[in-house]
């Protein structure tokens, strides 16, 4: 790899032994990725995946403590992922001493390190750190050091940002100190699409299920979509909520770091069928297809026809734009079944920041009454309890679905389970 003198002057220590560790850390890196140089990021803010105070992370808390004692901070302030716990989610009594003495016990300790390294605000975890309300939103074309998967999906895609898909501590090592190795996705031909997707479904696909069956089909490849821009019209609040969910799919079922929409997303807007490869294969989507792929989700439940305990909605954590328009629907839906309250208990999970925008409007009381609770947890740390692994849990997250033993329903299907019961 080839470095400028400012780099070289790190690696050998210009800025002490621990940083020049970093610096040889990203440059092994990148080296593993075929890189051949390293670029400065030019965000404002960084974004860290390790959020959660796990018992046995020993040595990332080693390895935070070293770079605090050496001065080794962020050189951006960063947002986290969302905390595992949450006081308001419903849980045991056996089910809270795993999670605060098995699991989490370290998330106080850990949380003061994060503010000593450079967290934005003490409350700035989410996996939606983009959303305008938290404010972490990158601009086209700038280079960012994050790992969270559907972060970086969306921070790629919808705001045309370029990041790698990184893995946990090395976004960390490339905020400290500045660069990251320049390949794959911060690169113009890494952004080119290797498949044409071609929607032909009768009605707007459903955003998880549609990521889905891309992500399992395209692996890490990146994917043109063509037709998707019929249902979505143009990249409003209403588009750029469905985005965020479709590329958590993508991201998760499988490894999908950048996607372009024809019509939709900046780059296929300003470039169109030039970011397609001339080998790119196809894939048609229609109903079928989507058929073919909710009916092969496995069910993990012991028993398969167990009522629900609990539902979870918001991984990716939901944006202002549904919360409220899902308060609308629960309760209109209550209005039909007769029902005063949900008959499922059901957390609906937001940014805190969001959360705090959402209590400002009419539409919070609202909610409230209709007995679903609203958290900034992340359900995914929730569902990681062996205890919560056994619940039968719902969700219309295919992220939740593939990381954990919740199973997955359409938010139709969600819907009239939360408000009316019975099977869908």
């Amino acid at each position: 790899m080839k470095l400028d003198a400012q780099q070289e002057a790190i690696l050998k220590g210009e800025k002490g032994d621990v940083m020049a560790k970093v610096m040889e850390t990203m440059v092994r890196y990148g080296e593993l990725f075929g890189a051949d140089s390293m670029v400065p990021i030019t965000s404002r803010y960084n974004h860290l995946v390790t959020s959660f105070g796990l018992k046995a992370l020993g040595p990332v808390y080693d390895l935070m403590e070293k770079l605090i004692d050496a001065g080794c901070l962020s050189q951006q302030k960063f947002t986290a992922d969302p905390r595992p716990l949450d006081k308001k989610v419903p849980s045991s009594f056996i089910q809270n001493i795993v999670f605060q003495h098995f699991m989490y016990s370290k998330q106080e300790y850990y949380e003061n390190q994060l503010q000593q390294l450079g967290l934005l605000e003490k409350d700035a975890f989410t996996c939606t750190c983009y959303m305008d309300e938290v404010g972490n939103t990158p601009r086209q074309g700038e280079v960012l050091s994050w790992s969270e998967s559907s972060a970086v999906v969306y921070a790629n895609s919808v705001l045309g940002a370029r990041c790698n898909r990184n893995s946990g501590i090395i976004d960390l090592m490339g905020a400290v100190v500045g660069y990251v190795p320049y390949f794959g996705l911060l690169t113009d031909e890494g952004r080119k699409a290797d498949w044409v997707v071609e929607i032909k479904t009768t009605k707007k696909p459903e955003a998880q299920l549609l990521g889905s069956a891309i992500g399992m089909k395209v692996m890490e490849d990146v994917p043109y979509i063509v037709g998707l821009d019929k249902w979505l019209g143009t990249l409003d609040d209403d588009a750029k909520t469905y985005l965020k969910d479709f590329g958590a799919a993508t991201a998760s079922n499988g490894a999908v770091g950048l996607y372009h929409v024809e019509g939709i997303t900046p780059e296929a807007v300003s470039q169109g069928r030039a970011l397609v490869r001339e080998d790119a294969k196809v894939y048609v989507v229609d109903d079928a297809e989507l058929k073919r792929i909710y009916d092969g989700y496995p069910v993990i439940w012991k028993n398969k026809d167990a009522r629900p305990k609990l539902c979870f909605m918001g991984c990716p954590h939901m944006s202002l734009n549904q919360l409220v328009s899902w308060t609308e629907k629960v309760e209109q839906s209550l209005k039909e079944a007769g029902n005063a309250k949900v008959v499922i208990p059901t957390v609906f999970t937001a940014a805190p920041a969001v959360l705090r925008k959402f209590k400002e409007t009419d539409y919070a009381g609202r909610l409230e009454k209709t007995g679903i609770i609203v958290s900034d947890i992340c359900p995914l740390m929730y569902m990681n309890n062996p205890l919560s692994t056994s619940m039968p849990v719902i969700t219309s997250s295919n992220k939740l679905r593939t990381y954990t033993s919740a199973r997955y329903y359409t938010d139709d299907e969600i819907l009239q389970q939360i408000t009316k019961g019975g099977n869908v």
